[in-house]
């Protein structure tokens, strides 16, 4: 006996295992694309990981250079030195002393490679300029790590902030 063809379906149209086997094809393909866009990025992880370390040790290496803070001599009263400036006349404001002017502000670093010694650089003049402000190694990594607020700069410094320890 011969089957006759539903006459609901159009002549051309997949058959259901077709279309299941074409979801089945469908499903792999994405699988196997997941899984080399997370080789990809478990590889830039991998990069950047690397990339943190090395700033980092940098960064050490510097902070192990700088000299051990110390507290300055105490200045001898010299021959030469400057009169006595006298009270103000009651009514007038007397000057404050004067104060050395502060180093200026570093801009935010990004990570760039390119402008990292420059960073790196302008760092080391603002600490060295700004005396007894940073106390500590903690102080002055914090401070630093600060202005590490874009691109890579900043997935670092957020690894190093949360670091225990």
């Amino acid at each position: 006996m011969s089957q006759l063809a539903n006459p609901d379906t159009p002549p051309d149209a997949p058959a259901p295992q077709d279309e299941a086997w074409t979801r089945l094809l469908h499903l792999e393909t994405q699988v196997q694309l997941t899984q080399a866009s997370l080789t990809h990025h478990t590889t830039e992880l991998s990069t950047l990981r690397q990339t943190t370390d090395h700033i980092s040790q940098s960064l050490q290496a510097l902070l192990e250079r700088l000299p051990p803070r110390t507290a300055p001599p105490p200045v001898a009263e010299s021959p030469l030195a400057a009169p006595a400036v006298p009270a103000a006349a009651p009514g007038v404001l007397a000057s404050p002393r004067a104060q050395l002017p502060r180093p200026a502000l570093l801009d935010t670093y990004d990570g760039d490679r390119t402008s990292g010694e420059r960073f790196l650089q302008s760092c080391l003049t603002y600490i060295h300029l700004s005396g007894d402000a940073f106390d500590s190694d903690a102080l002055r990594i914090a401070w630093v790590l600060s202005y590490m607020k874009a691109g890579r700069a900043s997935t670092y410094a957020l690894r190093v902030l949360r670091r225990p320890g």
